[in-house]
């Protein structure tokens, strides 16, 4: 009789044990999978590379100007990652688009970019041209663009459970607002270039937008070629 007790009790206390690790083990795969969300969608948004482009692009605007449009940029690039985030796969379908066609449309809209960079226009901008660099470049595809957007999307895709799901929307929030607080506190970069400092700066981004761009077209027609040659 004592011994079935005790067998029945280490029974028991084996299945406890394994019930723990069990639960240990789910714990430390989502904190694997938060921090693996998180450093990717940080690594693909780049916060700290946009800076130079919206200093470059918002050269000579009042500081309330600079303001709105790094406020709606951001805005704009949240709801656009967590939009691809949650029906993404659906859109691509539905549409029938690839991830080719994303990164060739993006180098299109990064040469315009650049171009623009090379040759700024003097002057005062209308409230339409203030809303076009809020869109294109700063929210897509600088922010939210195909990498990016991809990157959420295949997040979302690896995570084993629902309760993982949240965790690449706080990933899509920090790497916003990291971006977002970068080119708040921009002007500061500036006082300390000056005007040359900030003309040199201008152009050397306008070459790393343009080469940016090319990339996006190498890699979206690579991609396509590989296709029509190996289908």
């Amino acid at each position: 009789m004592l011994k079935t007790f005790f067998h029945v009790l280490s029974v028991e206390s084996l299945k406890f044990m394994r019930c723990r690790w069990s639960g240990v083990v789910c714990v430390l795969g989502v904190l694997g999978f938060a921090l693996l969300a998180l450093a990717s969608v940080i690594a693909v948004v780049e916060p700290g590379s946009n800076i130079a482009i919206y200093l470059s692009l918002t050269e000579g605007m009042a500081r309330e100007e600079k303001r709105k449009i790094v406020s709606k940029a951001m805005k704009i690039s949240f709801f656009v990652l967590a939009f691809f985030a949650i029906a993404g796969q659906l859109v691509f379908q539905f549409f029938d688009i690839t991830i080719s066609a994303f990164q060739i449309a993006g180098g299109i809209l990064l040469v315009d970019v650049a171009l623009r960079m090379l040759h700024p226009r003097k002057g005062e901008y209308t409230r339409e041209e203030l809303e076009d660099i809020a869109v294109v470049p700063l929210a897509f595809p600088l922010t939210a663009g195909p990498g990016s957007i991809t990157t959420v999307m295949l997040l979302m895709s690896q995570a084993s459970a629902p309760v993982e799901w949240p965790f690449v929307f706080v990933a899509i929030l920090v790497s916003v607002l990291l971006s977002y607080v970068g080119m708040t506190y921009a002007d500061r970069l500036v006082s300390r270039l000056g005007t040359e400092g900030l003309h040199v700066v201008t152009k050397i981004m306008a070459i790393v937008v343009l080469a940016i761009a090319v990339q996006f077209l190498i890699n979206g027609v690579t991609d396509v070629a590989t296709h029509i040659i190996h289908p």
